[in-house]
């Protein structure tokens, strides 16, 4: 409390001094809670919940990055199989589930083979399917569907540098596609060599943010060799990233790690990083029909955790 007998001006600054932090704190932007949600996961006691058939079928194994939705109350699941290692191209498999343990294939699998599918992204948007995908070579492109089962090829993206140019030669993989406002937003990587963000309103022409990653590699070993995304989801208004991550080249084990943004563009690594650990990547956040949250890992087979 301040003494009435003291100076006018002494108590001035002194009030003026207690005010400032105050001021001060109160035109900073506001901050990321140090709470991480999405961060602790216990392995499911059924793992794992999918897998190739081992048996000489299209689909005899399963490739990273498989995509699950819960649409109308039923889990759906798009994943990528192959015969045998090395083959000329990938398939598009097809499975649902009512409580996202236990699968049915789907009789038409496989339901697209006439393209190389792998590495998929699926969005459920304005009532229709979009999937993002790596193609041969590593060129990402994108189908569109009415009922997520049959699909329409609708060639590359075309991807292009700040400046409007095509960006260099070269693999764009692990798409990851997340719309908002009106706008898509694409989070691509190159060679495993970093994240980069590209946006369009019209699916048509993409435009890098930046010329540069936003989510770069290192500089802790965890992720100092290889990063990519696979999903990125909205939780209380922060944007959340779940992306895989390898310390060795040649490659040895992958991980999966989270990391939180404002903007898409400018991304915070969990601390605690990797959250999963023993080749279980390719990480796939779901919420299911009662609002637990639920992640499934797709490399590789589908491994469920649930929240710690």
């Amino acid at each position: 409390m301040l003494h009435p007998s003291r100076p006018k001006a002494l108590r001035w600054l002194l009030l003026l001094a207690l005010a400032l932090p105050f001021v001060v704190h109160a035109a900073d932007p506001p901050s990321q809670s140090d709470a991480w949600p999405f961060a602790s996961w216990t392995p499911a006691a059924e793992n794992p919940v999918f897998a190739g058939t081992g048996r000489d079928t299209w689909d005899r194994k399963i490739r990273e990055r498989g995509f699950i939705l819960v649409v109308d109350g039923v889990y759906h699941l798009w994943y990528t199989g192959y015969p045998f290692d090395k083959p000329p191209s990938m398939s598009l498999g097809h499975a649902t589930s009512r409580d996202g343990v236990h699968w049915t294939r789907d009789p038409k699998n496989p339901i697209v083979a006439d393209s190389w599918v792998e590495d998929v992204c699926v969005v459920h948007h304005d009532k229709r399917f979009f999937i993002f995908a790596e193609g041969k070579n590593d060129i990402a492109h994108w189908l569109t569907s009415p009922d997520g089962v049959q699909w329409t090829e609708q060639g590359p993206l075309d991807i292009r540098d700040t400046k409007g140019g095509p960006i260099p030669p070269g693999p764009r993989g692990t798409p990851a596609a997340w719309f908002e406002n009106g706008t898509w937003s694409l989070l691509y990587e190159r060679g495993d060599q970093g994240v980069w963000l590209a946006k369009s309103t019209d699916l048509k022409t993409w435009t890098n943010v930046q010329d540069d990653p936003v989510l770069a590699l290192g500089p802790v070993a965890y992720d100092r060799a290889a990063v990519a995304m696979n999903q990125v989801v909205k939780r209380d208004g922060v944007y959340y990233a779940f992306y895989h991550a390898n310390s060795e080249r040649p490659w040895k084990e992958w991980t999966t790690c989270l990391a939180r943004s404002r903007d898409l563009a400018h991304w915070e690594k969990y601390p605690g990083n990797p959250i999963l650990r023993n080749n279980c990547s390719s990480a796939i956040l779901v919420q299911t029909p009662s609002g637990e949250d639920r992640l499934y890992t797709m490399h590789p087979d589908v491994k469920l955790f649930r929240p710690k």
